[in-house]
């Protein structure tokens, strides 16, 4: 057994939040480097760089690459042998967010009650999805997410006689649907399977994955790359001003799933899909 203080959770929320907002992928800016040789429009080609370049002074002045800094969502996975001392974890992750909106002077969207619209001041609370693991560390994603590509996203609980054409043609309909309103050149996250609210966590979580990588079943592989191409032949294009570069990437995931059922969920990432991660090493307890 292992421990870890909840000022050290705190501190590491707290940069996490403010990095995943100045600093844009890596793996993204290459995707805009690919698209600009890709773009056959004009206007396309412009957007893409006016991209990269707020980027790059976001990264280098130390302020939000987008107004909206999005609601803090979390992805923990916490070692089944390791303790929090000093605090609940779910206090502490609130606490860094807290933090980290305010130190780094990132917009705070997030209302306390979602009829009365009265916002609460922090941008807490995040949305923290755990998952327990073997070991004694604590893994963190910070993802924060705008709401002008939450909103696009869709949720279909397609028959299974549909099968994967029909599923396929959902993750376009939604796209197409979504017109330039998700800021594209975007990120399509895809889940399928497992029950409803599975299938929209798995489509959300896909969202982390790198850009230009591919789900390791080949045979998915390829579905991720036809449904890109697709995606890419709506004419859409970086920022809604048409172009083929609606989307950097489709990343599909899958879950085994009930006889009766398919749930597909498609999640879309704007331009400024945003995430940082870190690994907090437990201490021994002495």
């Amino acid at each position: 057994m292992k421990e870890i203080l909840v000022e050290e959770i705190i501190s590491a929320v707290e940069k996490l939040c403010i990095d995943a907002n100045y600093d844009l992928g890596s793996d993204i800016m290459t995707g805009f480097q690919k698209a600009l040789k890709d773009e056959s429009s004009p206007l396309g080609i412009e957007v893409l760089e006016r991209l990269i370049e707020n980027a790059e002074i976001a990264h280098e002045e130390r302020v939000p690459m987008c107004q909206d800094t999005g609601m803090a969502v979390l992805f923990v996975e916490i070692g089944q042998d390791l303790h929090v001392v000093g605090g609940g974890l779910t206090e502490a992750i609130n606490e860094g967010v807290r933090r980290g909106y305010d130190l780094g002077y990132l917009r705070k969207s997030v209302v306390k009650d979602p009829f009365e619209r009265v916002n609460t001041g922090d941008n807490t609370p995040a949305v923290i999805h755990y998952d327990i693991v073997p070991g004694d560390s604590l893994h963190m994603v910070v993802a924060p997410k705008g709401f002008g590509s939450e909103n696009m996203g869709g949720l279909k609980m397609c028959k299974p006689s549909e099968g994967l054409e029909g599923a396929m043609q959902f993750v376009v309909d939604t796209v197409d649907r979504a017109g330039g309103n998700p800021c594209p050149p975007i990120i399509v996250g895809v889940g399928v399977g497992g029950t409803m609210e599975k299938a929209t966590l798995l489509a959300k979580k896909s969202l982390l994955r790198e850009v230009g990588s591919h789900n390791p079943e080949e045979r998915l592989a390829k579905i991720e790359e036809e449904l890109l191409d697709r995606v890419n032949r709506l004419g859409i294009g970086p920022q809604g001003f048409g172009g083929v570069t609606t989307a950097l990437a489709v990343n599909l995931e899958v879950y085994p799933t009930h006889i009766a059922g398919m749930p597909v969920a498609v999640n879309i990432g704007c331009h400024a899909t945003r995430h940082k991660e870190i690994t907090l090493q437990g201490r021994a307890i002495v």
